[in-house]
């Protein structure tokens, strides 16, 4: 039966790579390396750099493909996600039949760590369920944005005895920060939803391109630097076409006890 490996490769530096994953690159016969176009091919190039690194078995194969860009929501973010998805898992499906033997080994290259905020997993049940093609499937964890968050910034995640949340930017901007909320993570907001909070002391740790020679960090009071993080979010955005970064807030004072 055909094997499928997802492999968390870490948030951009390529010394986030665990030793299972490196045995993980060289136990694939092919590894799949998704395209997100010219204004991402930095995201492409990083995992071909990878490869080049960590792969030393001379029979490998590398083969890239196209990912569909996700439409606007429209008429509502999960059945616009649904459909997107639905367009991902026709193309795994294709690439897990046309590229793989009955007994070879295949690897998804992802980005972070595959159980947080990445859809590859759900994808690849959709193509399961379909019925099409059998494979076995194992999960190779990685470094997150948020770990490397922490780092860069030189902090714990958690206060002692304290709560930590991980959410969007869109839900930061609907529901606010939750009265018991400790740390709160926000991933893939694209608008800057901090600034929609009405306490300007909650604190907030911010990085972009988390591990790279790229990455950018600020911190302090909301009411502080906010102008700061969009103005430059928005200066490197334009810079190289795209941007991934993530924040942690953080109310005032210690936890009650």
């Amino acid at each position: 039966m055909r094997k499928l490996l997802v492999i968390g490769i870490g948030a951009g530096n390529p010394e986030h790579m665990t030793v299972q994953a490196i045995n993980g690159l060289n136990r694939a016969d092919v590894l799949f390396i998704p395209d997100k176009g010219a204004k991402k091919n930095d995201l492409a190039e990083l995992r071909r750099q990878i490869c080049d690194r960590f792969v030393i078995d001379p029979n490998s194969r590398r083969v890239e493909f196209d990912v569909p860009v996700r439409a606007e929501p429209a008429p509502s973010y999960r059945s616009t996600v649904d459909d997107w998805h639905e367009a991902i898992a026709a193309i795994y499906e294709g690439l897990i039949r046309g590229e793989l033997p009955e007994d070879g080994c295949g690897a998804f290259l992802i980005w972070g760590d595959p159980s947080l905020y990445d859809s590859a997993l759900r994808i690849l049940e959709r193509v399961r369920l379909r019925g099409n093609v059998a494979f076995e499937l194992e999960v190779i964890p990685g470094i997150t944005a948020i770990q490397a968050l922490a780092a860069s910034h030189k902090m714990a995640l958690n206060r002692i005895g304290d709560a930590i949340l991980i959410t969007t930017g869109r839900r930061l901007a609907e529901e606010g920060l939750p009265e018991n909320a400790g740390s709160t993570i926000v991933m893939l907001d694209g608008k800057c939803a901090f600034n929609t909070l009405a306490d300007k002391d909650v604190s907030v740790h911010w990085g972009a391109y988390l591990g790279t020679p790229d990455e950018i960090i600020i911190s302090g009071r909301i009411g502080d630097v906010s102008d700061e993080i969009v103005s430059t979010r928005e200066e490197a955005r334009r810079k190289k076409g795209w941007i991934m970064d993530t924040y942690l807030l953080r109310k005032p004072g210690e936890p009650e006890e």
